[in-house]
């Protein structure tokens, strides 16, 4: 009985002052969860390349030093690239951010301009752009006006629907760079567990090796089943990220080994 709607003796009821605004209500919850999903899914991607790149790189770099027999070695080499490319892997996520702002800001500009010197153009465009979703010109007059009536939505659409830009979120930009930098050095500090604890090089190597395959297995089926929900996409992922990181680990070893067993000229 509580409903709006009642009609007494042919007169609608109004709604009560202590009725929660539908419409913004629900408006409210839809923005909040897109930005919830949007903030974890970036979350989720830097975590999954900084991590991917972490367990690879430091892993075939340690296999590869781990050749020459010293274990001092390994982890002064191994710890030397994994702070260096912690931190290049989050500086570079932060440049990344900072350049799609730069981009995003100088296309709105020119958006911007373009329907202040050329606004035929840019209905036009508009026509063309509502075709492709099998919308006619008559049904989309009407949005065209609705948008020269406000210059920045016409901005926004066409940004949206023209260029399918996205404006970046600059706030975020520290973010990405502190987790990608972070999931970095957590991936690549995996593989040097066993030379911290043991002296045998070679030992340390095998259990290093049973260490990141057992990860990258684990790390591979993960990533894949979160972004596309089935278990064979997992099990695929799991071995293709097995196969680079042997493949990476694999050349590395080779390639220190045959530099190493190579006899240095005579100096004469």
């Amino acid at each position: 009985m509580a409903a709006s709607n009642i009609k007494l003796d042919g007169i609608p009821s109004l709604p009560r002052p202590d009725e929660p605004d539908l419409e913004n209500t629900v408006s409210q919850r839809t923005e909040s969860h897109s930005e919830s999903h949007s903030s974890s899914g970036d979350i989720i991607r830097d975590v999954i390349i900084g991590f991917a790149d972490g367990l690879t790189v430091p892993f075939a770099l340690t296999a590869g030093l781990s050749s020459l027999g010293s274990v001092k070695l390994v982890v002064i080499g191994g710890l030397a690239e994994l702070f260096s490319g912690a931190i290049s892997m989050g500086l570079g996520a932060y440049l990344a951010a900072v350049t799609e702002r730069d981009h995003y800001i100088a296309e709105e500009k020119r958006e911007r301009d373009e329907i202040a010197t050329k606004p035929e153009a840019e209905r036009d465009e508009i026509y063309e752009i509502m075709m492709t979703y099998g919308i006619g010109r008559d049904a989309v007059t009407p949005l065209i006006s609705a948008l020269e009536s406000n210059v920045e939505e016409w901005v926004r659409f066409m940004m949206n629907f023209e260029l399918r830009l996205e404006k970046p979120n600059i706030s975020r930009a520290w973010i990405s760079a502190g987790t990608m930098g972070l999931a970095y050095f957590i991936g690549g500090l995996i593989p040097m567990i066993p030379y911290f604890a043991m002296k045998d090089v070679t030992q340390a190597l095998f259990i290093s090796i049973g260490i990141t395959v057992v990860i990258l297995l684990a790390f591979g089926f993960v990533k894949n089943y979160i972004t596309v929900k089935t278990k064979r996409s997992g099990l695929y992922g799991a071995v293709q990220t097995l196969a680079i990181g042997v493949l990476a680990a694999g050349t590395s070893y080779g390639i220190v080994r045959a530099l190493d067993s190579r006899e240095s000229p005579d100096i004469t």
